[in-house]
């Protein structure tokens, strides 16, 4: 099988970048199975129900979250209903919401998504090794399901490689996600296991990390905060990794980043 996974969706130039160019994507590429990290997608911050709608809408089989699950409110209430949209797992028993889903791809295999938030540098959170270990030992490779995705939205290069070698032979793609800028690292590691450590974001990179540049300037700067982040709305650049799956062990056979509009090198995958 063939999917694909896009980065951190930002603002209003992300979501717009997804809903024009992924369906043609999933089109021309023959993708199965679409995982879309949305949580920023909501004015930077978040994801309201709208949005979600529209990611989905446009081709995300299963949307991911991260440390701004929660910063739209609504998200507490509708994300109980949605199964597709999972938020990292490691967060407190009792929060509301699922951090795995095995779902069905356009041609019938099971896929398990799983999600994860790191520890370093990032908000005090459960431990995501131990969480995701155990989503994984319910739902084996090979055995319950046919292709194994972790999302692990975290900030530090060494944790996710961590996360990827531990998992090595057992997930079909570890790629990490949050520091919207996508790493050249994409490899199959020695166990068959897809890794990329940041996957990039969907948004407008003529930007500080998508957002408008005066004001994280003025912090830098200065140290005072003189108003909000704003997401910039510039053209989006498409950003994430497409893989190819082996037909047997439903590790990964091949994988390629994938960039596509706005200020970056343009980058297609070639199968």
């Amino acid at each position: 099988m063939r999917f694909l996974f896009l980065g951190d969706v930002m603002g209003r130039s992300g979501r717009d970048a997804v809903s024009e160019r992924l369906p043609g994507l999933i089109a021309e590429h023959s993708f199965d199975f679409v995982v879309v990290n949305g949580e920023n997608a909501s004015h930077g911050k978040g994801l309201i129900e709208n949005h979600y709608n529209a990611l989905r809408d446009a081709g995300a089989d299963i949307v991911t979250l991260g440390d701004h699950a929660f910063d739209q409110r609504e998200a507490l209430s509708y994300i109980e209903r949605e199964s597709n949209l999972i938020r990292p797992l490691n967060y407190p028993p009792g929060t509301p919401g699922r951090g795995a889903m095995l779902v069905e791809s356009r041609k019938g295999h099971r896929v398990l998504v799983v999600n994860a938030l790191g520890r370093v540098f990032m908000p005090p959170i459960d431990d995501p090794f131990r969480a995701v270990e155990a989503a994984i030992a319910d739902c084996p490779l090979g055995e319950v399901a046919d292709a194994v995705i972790v999302d692990f939205h975290t900030e530090a290069t060494s944790e996710i490689q961590a996360m990827g070698h531990y998992l090595d032979g057992r997930a079909t793609l570890v790629v990490g996600t949050h520091t919207h800028i996508p790493t050249a690292d994409h490899r199959v590691l020695k166990g068959g296991t897809g890794f990329m450590a940041d996957a990039g974001m969907c948004g407008d990179f003529d930007s500080i990390i998508g957002t408008d540049t005066d004001e994280p300037l003025n912090r830098f700067l200065t140290g005072i905060p003189g108003g909000r982040f704003t997401p910039s709305e510039g053209e989006a650049t498409l950003c994430g990794v497409a893989v190819e799956t082996d037909p047997v062990t439903g590790l990964c056979a091949k994988i390629a980043p994938l960039r596509i509009g706005g200020v970056l090198a343009q980058v297609i995958p070639d199968f």
